[in-house]
């Protein structure tokens, strides 16, 4: 039960509410597969076991499964491509566009039900005791569809972006700058630039040992103008990660000395919950960690909706997602 990503929000710490009050409320979006004319359905099904919500530790384990009918626009337009003409000779002339719309909607109406269905699941942790919440996805776009989800389902959801007194591109561009990464870190093989102009010039380094060797290059590019938008670190040899400019937590992966201590564990719950205890108890110790180096963290104001910069609306749906939460 590792994560692979993380988008990090803040609750209220502590978080009122109680498990059996969450158990209740998310009772209300359970997941319910696909109708023959349900195009896309989502909701909340067990982590493991029966329960929505899985405990260890005081730690809490949620789980959205989005299923979709994968029908290609593709194959409803050839199909009404394929009737229309036959329709034309017919009657001697094409049909207009009120005509084809309604055509195409028969045509969708007539396929959905025969299309292949594809399920997805995404974990979300929330630590009700310090204020975490994570979403395993891997934008932010994706993890405002999980939270959207648990907005409609709960009374309250006092939910605000993480804000920390650097942005990430300034304090990446300092540890590339200054050669060192903040204490506890280290600067791995991966980064990536970009100019703020129309062009979007970017330079990338993979696998790439980013010290003395490529230093000053690197802050050649930083001279020109160019940010960092992706930079590889690992925290305390314990944890690997690409923090990107908008915050974002990528390409997670818990190191070795961590994994080794599920060894010896052949029961697969056990298992399980061995993993969730050791990764949201790194996760106490790394996010502190990361939001210390990037200059300490900045209280939001919470409207029971993600908070927003100023001036800027409270996105509503998938769609509208793409602040930074950092």
């Amino acid at each position: 039960m590792w994560f692979k990503n993380l988008q990090l929000y803040r609750l209220p710490a502590p978080w009122k509410l109680d498990l059996a009050a969450l158990l209740e409320q998310l009772a209300r979006g359970r997941f319910v597969p696909c109708g023959s004319q349900d195009p896309l359905t989502r909701g909340w099904v067990p982590p493991r076991g029966e329960e929505l919500v899985h405990s260890v530790n005081g730690q809490w384990l949620l789980m959205l499964a989005v299923e979709q009918r994968l029908l290609p626009s593709s194959v409803v337009n050839q199909e009404v491509q394929e009737r229309a003409g036959k329709i034309a000779a017919e009657q001697g002339y094409p049909p207009g566009r009120k005509a084809l719309r309604e055509l195409k909607d028969r045509v969708t109406e007539e396929f959905l039900p025969r299309a292949f269905t594809h399920r997805r699941k995404t974990p979300l942790w929330i630590d009700p005791v310090n204020g975490w919440l994570g979403v395993d996805a891997t934008s932010l776009t994706k993890a405002e569809e999980v939270l959207e989800h648990l907005r409609q389902c709960l009374d309250e959801f006092p939910l605000a972006l993480v804000q920390t007194q650097m942005s990430p591109t300034a304090a990446m561009a300092d540890w590339l700058a200054g050669g060192d990464a903040p204490s506890g870190f280290t600067v791995d093989r991966d980064c990536e630039l970009k100019s703020v102009d129309e062009e979007k010039a970017a330079v990338a380094y993979k696998r790439h040992p980013l010290g003395d060797e490529v230093a000053d290059e690197i802050k050649a590019h930083l001279v020109a103008g160019k940010l960092p938008t992706r930079l590889a670190l690992t925290w305390d040899d314990r944890i690997s990660f690409v923090l990107t400019e908008k915050g974002e937590i990528k390409r997670l992966a818990f190191l070795d000395v961590l994994k080794e201590d599920v060894d010896g564990i052949e029961n697969a719950e056990e298992i399980f919950d061995a993993e969730l205890t050791l990764m949201t108890g790194e996760f106490a110790r790394f996010i502190p960690a990361l939001l210390e180096a990037l200059g300490g963290e900045r209280a939001a104001e919470s409207d029971g909706a993600v908070a927003q910069p100023s001036g800027e609306a409270s996105p509503k749906t998938a769609d509208s997602a793409g602040d930074p939460p950092f």
